[in-house]
C-alpha cells in the first residue's frame, strides 16, 4: 500500500450570470450543456430523467481515455451541484457550482479541485494555473451569458 500526500490544486471563480438562478440551474447538465457549449458531447449520459439528478453518471471523452463525472449533489432549491470526476491515472476531480441570486441575475461560484493520481496528472495539475482556469471560466461565462441572453450557442468564438 501507498499513502502519501496528495498533490492537488484547488481554483474558484465566480461568474456573472445575466439571468435569475432558477434559469440558470437546468442549464449546468450534462445534457443541457450542449445547447451552449460549443462542442460538447458526452459519450454517454445515464439518468433516470433524461437530464441532470443526483447520482447521474455521464462519461467524456479524455486524453487518456474517458472520463467518468458522478453528480454527488443537486439541489435546485438551493442552486448546489457538486461533480466528481475521474480519470483514471490523471485525475480526481471535485467540481463545485453554487448559485446566488444578485442585482444583475446569478453569482456562480464555481470550484475546481484536481488530485493527481500519477505522473500524468502531476502535469496537469501543474498546468492548472490561476490564469488558465481565469480563462477558462471567463469562456464559461461568456458563453453561457451569450445563450442566456439570445437563447443561441456561441459557435467557434462567434456570436450567432
Amino acid at each position: 500500500m501507498q499513502v502519501g500526500q496528495p498533490r492537488r490544486v484547488t481554483r474558484t471563480y465566480v461568474q456573472r450570470l445575466e439571468a435569475e438562478p432558477s434559469l440558470v440551474f437546468p442549464l449546468l447538465c450534462p445534457v443541457r450543456e450542449a445547447d451552449w457549449i460549443d462542442g460538447w458531447d458526452p459519450i454517454a449520459v445515464w439518468t433516470s430523467s433524461g437530464v441532470a439528478e443526483q447520482d447521474c453518471v455521464f462519461t467524456t471523452p479524455a486524453d487518456a481515455g474517458e472520463a467518468v463525472w458522478f453528480v454527488t449533489r443537486y439541489s435546485p432549491e438551493s442552486g448546489e451541484v457538486e461533480m466528481l470526476k475521474i480519470t483514471p491515472g490523471v485525475t480526481a476531480c471535485k467540481l463545485s457550482i453554487n448559485l446566488t441570486a444578485s442585482d444583475s441575475g446569478t453569482d456562480a461560484e464555481v470550484t475546481y479541485a484536481h488530485t493527481s493520481l500519477g505522473p500524468a496528472g502531476d502535469a496537469f495539475v501543474d498546468e492548472f494555473t490561476a490564469e488558465y482556469y481565469e480563462e477558462f471560466m471567463r469562456d464559461w461565462e461568456s458563453r453561457l451569458n451569450h445563450y442566456l441572453v439570445t437563447g443561441h450557442m456561441l459557435v467557434d468564438g462567434h456570436r450567432r
